[in-house]
């Protein structure tokens, strides 16, 4: 389940999910970013291990890790959205800082 979050989240760019899985994908896909970062082939394998478009992992290496080059972490922003209507849970929305 974290790994199709994460994969969405490095795709889409922004996502809505409840806060406890928002707080657990952040950790993930800050990871992922900084492998794109690294750019070598361990790097690139482990990502790929672990990202499950194989698109998605090529739009991290190429489109995302020059993006934030210079950034040292916090790629990800948490915006609280409110509850959900069918139970309550407090939703969130995950995003890509520009």
């Amino acid at each position: 389940m974290y790994r199709n979050l994460v994969t969405d989240l490095l795709g889409y760019e922004k996502i809505t999910t409840t806060e406890a899985k928002a707080k657990e994908v952040r950790g993930l896909a800050e990871k992922m970013i900084t492998l794109g970062k690294e750019g070598d082939l361990h790097s690139r394998r482990q990502a790929l291990s672990f990202i499950i478009d194989k698109k998605v992992a090529e739009k991290v290496f190429t489109e995302l890790a020059p993006r934030y080059a210079e950034r040292p972490g916090g790629y990800t922003r948490i915006t609280k959205l409110g509850p959900r209507l069918g139970d309550g849970a407090a939703m969130v929305q995950l995003e890509l800082v520009k």
